[in-house]
């Protein structure tokens, strides 16, 4: 089976496509995949760095304004043209579209091609890309079951999960410990603000070390971001022993079996991942995205006890700490919310998604 896989911009978008090539490649050796993403974007560096193959499109995000409609439109027609030509020459079994700005020529003109198109939304409020091309695809996948609703008529939903909880449901917390050098009998928190970090979270979390709130006997492994590193490490001073700082933290999956508790903004991905492994958590979502898009995954854990939902609007220091002494002080409150995280997780994610491949391909 050829595969042809767009999407990218975000972690979010970039990290299920790869867990999907990752299991594709693994469960047939000759399964062929292709990248299609944008030179500005993260995929230009995670995906070669991963071992797979990526070709880049002239993409940009759409905007109101005159000027950079303009700019939209001119990419969007160029991106078609070159997406034509690499579709032309690949003849792919089947085009997966993972959403983003950069997957809209790929799959319009795959759509144009007839080549048969599956699209992956990870998020519980449907990306602008996804609904476009719904209506157009053999399948729609989703990440939570819940999202069918609000796709447009005529699309083709299934619930499949996300491919990226197949590739860390795997680890345990020893594994995890053991990585980092931690005691498994004592609490650990993980806080992170997803791939690109995230500057509320950081200001909080600064200002939580600065007036040493950490409860006694529990680590921290904490990821700033690397924009946000240097001024974090600034802000704190002398690192505790028992915090770990991070700016880049490619063994995420390790510090999230290691974690009781984790601290963290609401992206898809992230999501996946925490369900996966049954990790209570503190979600603050990001309100500057497409749709209010992070606030309504969080509520899909928070609704069902998985999960503790704090607006950035009502998050600061003080929050922080009675949120973490609170869960931290209550084990029996933490194994539940475990419980009902995991219970949300879809650990063969990753084999759904492919099956539905290998249904469509032609």
């Amino acid at each position: 089976m050829k595969i042809l896989i767009g999407g990218g911009g975000t972690g979010g978008h970039i990290y299920p496509a790869l867990a999907l090539a990752r299991y594709a490649r693994a469960e047939d050796s000759r399964s062929e995949i292709l990248f299609v993403g944008s030179a500005a974007g993260l995929e230009s560096k995670i995906i070669p760095a991963s071992g797979f193959e990526l070709v880049t499109i002239p993409a940009s995000g759409f905007r109101r304004s005159f000027k950079q409609l303009g700019v939209f439109v001119k990419d969007l027609l160029n991106g078609i043209r070159r997406s034509l030509k690499i579709i032309s020459e690949y003849q792919p079994s089947v085009v997966l579209g993972t959403g983003g700005y950069v997957a809209a020529p790929l799959v319009m003109s795959a759509i144009l091609k007839r080549k048969p198109v599956v699209l992956h939304e990870q998020n519980a409020i449907p990306g602008l890309v996804n609904r476009w091309f719904a209506p157009f695809a053999k399948k729609v996948c989703l990440s939570f079951a819940e999202t069918a609703t609000k796709l447009p008529p005529f699309s083709r939903p299934l619930y499949t999960g996300n491919p990226r909880a197949s590739e860390v449901s795997a680890l345990d917390r020893e594994t995890g410990c053991r990585y980092f050098g931690l005691d498994p009998e004592e609490k650990t928190i993980l806080i992170y603000g997803g791939s690109r970090g995230a500057l509320r979270l950081n200001q909080v979390v600064a200002a939580y070390l600065k007036e040493n709130l950490l409860p006694e006997g529990v680590s921290l492994i904490y990821v700033t971001g690397d924009i946000y590193y240097d001024e974090i490490r600034k802000e704190i001073g002398a690192v505790p022993q028992r915090v770990l700082l991070y700016s880049y933290l490619a063994e995420m999956p390790e510090a999230l079996a290691a974690a009781d508790l984790a601290v963290t903004r609401s992206g898809a991905t992230t999501l996946a991942e925490i369900t996966a492994l049954g990790v209570p958590a503190l979600l603050i979502p990001s309100p500057n995205v497409v749709d209010n898009h992070q606030y309504y995954n969080a509520r899909m854990l928070s609704d069902r006890g998985a999960a503790v939902l704090i607006e950035e609007k009502d998050f600061d220091h003080c929050r922080l700490q009675k949120e973490i002494d609170r869960l931290i002080g209550e084990p029996e409150l933490l194994e539940e919310m475990s419980a009902l995280s995991r219970q949300m997780g879809v650990t063969d994610a990753a084999e759904k998604l492919y099956r539905c491949l290998q249904e469509v391909a032609v």
